[in-house]
C-alpha cells in the first residue's frame, strides 16, 4: 500500500473492531515476528450473517488461507479476498484461546492488578467488542488466525509453527462487502508455554483497485466466481439505509 488513509498499531494482546467499507484494503503487518491476528467477520446490516470457515475451506479445497483465497459469510456472499500475501499460511480451524487457557499457560495477570500488562485471551477479547454492537457469545463462530499456521501431522495430529511469520510480514485483504470486523491480538491457542506473547500487528487502510475480469481470487476457484456473483445481487438490491429490495 502505497499511500494509506489511516494507520495504527495494535500491542500484543489487545482488541479492536471497525466497519471496513467496501472497496477498503487492509494490510495487516507482523511487526515483529510471531504475531497472532484473531478475526471475525459479519454483515452490519444483519449480523445474523457471519464469518463461515467450513464454507470457506471446503468450497476452495484448502485447509490454510493465503493469496487468491476469498473469506465467505454463511450466506454464500464473500467478506473479503486475499489479494497479496508474504507469509503462505493463515489458520482458520484452531479456534480461539480462553480464560483459563491462558491462565493454565501463563498465569492469571488481571487488568486491576497489571493494567496493560495483563493477560487477556482471545474469547473474552472478542466478546468485549462485540458487545459494543449488541452481539454476545451466542454469536462468535470460527475464527481466523492470521500470521499463525497449524499443520496435520502424518498421524493426522495437528501442530503450531512458532517461526511461520517473520518481522515485516503482511497480508492484505480487500473487502467485497461493507464489513464488520472484530479482531484481538491475544495468543494462538496452540502457541506453547513461555512469555506471554506480544506481539504488535500494524493496520494499514486505504482503497482497493476495482475487482478486474483477470482477478487473482476471481478466478481462483470456480466457486469464487459464484461467490462474486452473490455480492453482485446484493448490492443490486441494496438501498441507501440497508435494505433490501430482492
Amino acid at each position: 500500500m502505497t499511500d494509506p488513509l489511516y494507520e495504527t498499531v495494535i500491542d500484543g494482546g489487545k482488541h479492536w473492531s471497525f466497519t471496513a467499507r467496501r472497496g477498503t484494503l487492509l494490510t495487516l503487518t507482523d511487526r515483529a515476528g510471531g504475531a497472532n491476528v484473531g478475526m471475525l467477520f459479519y454483515n452490519p446490516q444483519n449480523p445474523l450473517e457471519r464469518y463461515n470457515a467450513p464454507d470457506t475451506l471446503k468450497c476452495q479445497q484448502t485447509f490454510r488461507l493465503t493469496r487468491g483465497h476469498c473469506l465467505y459469510s454463511d450466506m454464500g456472499r464473500i467478506f473479503c479476498s486475499i489479494v497479496a500475501d508474504t507469509v503462505g499460511w493463515h489458520d482458520t480451524v484452531a479456534g480461539n484461546s480462553n480464560k483459563a487457557l491462558v491462565a493454565e499457560r501463563w498465569g492469571t495477570r488481571t487488568y486491576q492488578d497489571y493494567r496493560n500488562d495483563w493477560t487477556q485471551n482471545g474469547h473474552d477479547a472478542f466478546l468485549v467488542e462485540a458487545g459494543k454492537y449488541g452481539l454476545g457469545r451466542r454469536d462468535l463462530a470460527a475464527n481466523v488466525n492470521w500470521f499463525s499456521k497449524v499443520a496435520p501431522a502424518a498421524d493426522g495430529a495437528l501442530h503450531f509453527d512458532s517461526a511461520n511469520s517473520s518481522g515485516g510480514s503482511s497480508v492484505d485483504l480487500r473487502f467485497e462487502m461493507d464489513t464488520l470486523v472484530l479482531l484481538h491480538t491475544c495468543p494462538h491457542p496452540m502457541h506453547p508455554p513461555g512469555p506471554y506473547p506480544r506481539k504488535p500487528v500494524a493496520l494499514q487502510f486505504g482503497k482497493a483497485d476495482p475487482v478486474a475480469p483477470d482477478d487473482y481470487c476471481l478466478n481462483l476457484r470456480p466457486e469464487n466466481g459464484r461467490g462474486f456473483k452473490n455480492n453482485e445481487l446484493y448490492h443490486l438490491c441494496s438501498t441507501e439505509t440497508g435494505a433490501h429490495t430482492c
